[in-house]
C-alpha cells in the first residue's frame, strides 16, 4: 500500500441556502490517523462523504496524492469507507463477505483465498471464516467490515463513526485495536466521530469542527491543553470556563486576570489581552487544599458536591468569587477528606490557566493552530 496524501482546499458544500461545509482547508499526510471531531450537524460526515465521492463539492478541491478527484466517481478513487452500519450480507459467511469487493477485479481463486486469509489475519478473525454475521459479536462484525475494506488495498480508509453501535466497554478496547491496526497497515485513516475520547485515544491529529468550519487542528495534546477558542475548550473534554477581566502582562511576562476580587496570574493563551475574556482550566489541574492555605493563585471556596467516579472523585467547589469549578481528586483508598460543606482553598497554577479572548473570532485555519 502506498500513497494516501489527502489535501482539502477551500472545500465547500451547500444544500440550497445552507452551507454544511464552508471553505475547509486541511493537509493530511500519507499514513496519518486523522479525526474529524464535532457535534451533530457540524459538517464532519458531509466532508467525509465528499472525500469518498458520495457528495460532490459546491466548490473547492479534493487532492489525493496530488490529483484533484472532486469530480471523480467513488469507484475510481483509491479510497474505501467503513460505516456505523457495517452492511454485512447475512446470507454470506465471513470469508465471502470479505471477498465480496474482489469480484470486480476477477482474481484467481488462489489469489482470493490468499488475500482473504491475509485480511482476516489483520483483524485476528481467521477462526471465524466460516461463520455467518449473526453468529458474531458486534466487535467481530466491525472487524469483518474493516477486513472487507482493507482487502481492496485502498490508499485512504474513511471511517464514519464505526464504533458508535457498540457498548462502552467494547468501544474502549476497540479504540486501541483500531489504532494498532492502522499502524500495522500504514495507510491513511480519516475518522469521523462526535466522541472526544475516541478522537483523543486514536488520532495523530484532530480537526475540531463547528457549523461547517474548522476551529482548530492539532495533536490530541495540542487541542486539549492549548485550545484555540472557548468552543474547543468546552467541546473537548471537561473544562472550567469562566468570564474574567484581563489586565495585560506583568513584569515577568505572565498575564494578569481579575476573577471577582481576586487577581490571578496566567501563563497560557492571549496574555496581552485586556478587558473581558474567558479563562479556562482543566479539572485535573485544579488543586484543592485546606482552608488556611494561602499564596498566589489561590481562592477560598466551599465544596458543594462530591461525585464518586471510581478512580477519581469529582468535586464541585463554589469559589468566593461566585463561580463553580470542577476538580478531579485521585482516590487513594483512604477515607475522603472532602465532603459537601467543607471550606477549602482552591489553587490554580499559572501554567494551568489559559486566557481566551471573548470577542467573536473568525474560523481558525490549520496553519494558524500549529503553534501555541
Amino acid at each position: 500500500m502506498s500513497g494516501g496524501h489527502v489535501q482539502l482546499s477551500d472545500l465547500t458544500k451547500a444544500f440550497g441556502d445552507v452551507e454544511a461545509v464552508s471553505n475547509i482547508s486541511v493537509d493530511i499526510p500519507a499514513g496519518e490517523f486523522f479525526s474529524l471531531l464535532g457535534p451533530s450537524g457540524c459538517g464532519k460526515t458531509t466532508t467525509l462523504r465528499m472525500i469518498a465521492g458520495f457528495e460532490r463539492p459546491t466548490s473547492g478541491r479534493i487532492l489525493l496524492d496530488g490529483q484533484d478527484v472532486a469530480d471523480v466517481p467513488p469507484h475510481k478513487r483509491n479510497v474505501n469507507t467503513v460505516f456505523q452500519n457495517y452492511a454485512l450480507f447475512p446470507h454470506l459467511d465471513v470469508s465471502e463477505n470479505v471477498a465480496f469487493g474482489l469480484r470486480f477485479s476477477k482474481p484467481s481463486k488462489g489469489e482470493v483465498k490468499r488475500r482473504v486469509e491475509d485480511a482476516l489475519a489483520l483483524v485476528r478473525l481467521e477462526r471465524f471464516a466460516d461463520r455467518r454475521p449473526h453468529q458474531l459479536s458486534g466487535g467481530q462484525q466491525q472487524r469483518v467490515a474493516l477486513s472487507r475494506a482493507l482487502i481492496l488495498n485502498p490508499s485512504v480508509l474513511l471511517l464514519d463513526e464505526p464504533l458508535g453501535a457498540l457498548d462502552a466497554k467494547l468501544r474502549k478496547s476497540l479504540q486501541i485495536e483500531l489504532k494498532a491496526l492502522q499502524e500495522r497497515v500504514g495507510i491513511t485513516f480519516i475518522y469521523v466521530t462526535h466522541d472526544q475520547e475516541e478522537a483523543l485515544t486514536m488520532s495523530d491529529r484532530i480537526a475540531v469542527l463547528s457549523e461547517g468550519h474548522i476551529e482548530q487542528v492539532g495533536s490530541p495534546r495540542d487541542v486539549y491543553d492549548e485550545p484555540a477558542s472557548a468552543y474547543v475548550a468546552d467541546f473537548l473534554g471537561v473544562s472550567n470556563l469562566m468570564p474574567a477581566t484581563a489586565q495585560g502582562t506583568n513584569g515577568s511576562g505572565s498575564g494578569r486576570v481579575q476573577l471577582g476580587d481576586f487577581e490571578m496570574q496566567a501563563s497560557r493563551g492571549d496574555l496581552d489581552a485586556r478587558g473581558d475574556v474567558m479563562i479556562v482550566v482543566r479539572p485535573e489541574r485544579v488543586q484543592i487544599g485546606s482552608r488556611d492555605e494561602t499564596g498566589n493563585n489561590r481562592i477560598p471556596g466551599m465544596v458543594e458536591r462530591v461525585v464518586y467516579l471510581g478512580p477519581v472523585s469529582q468535586l464541585l467547589v463554589r469559589l468566593a468569587s461566585g463561580q463553580i469549578v470542577q476538580a478531579m481528586v485521585a482516590n487513594q483508598g483512604i477515607e475522603p477528606v472532602h465532603e459537601s460543606g467543607t471550606p477549602v482553598s482552591v489553587h490554580i497554577p499559572p501554567d494551568a490557566l489559559r486566557v481566551l479572548a471573548s470577542r467573536p473570532q473568525e474560523p481558525v485555519r490549520e496553519e494558524e493552530t500549529t503553534t501555541s
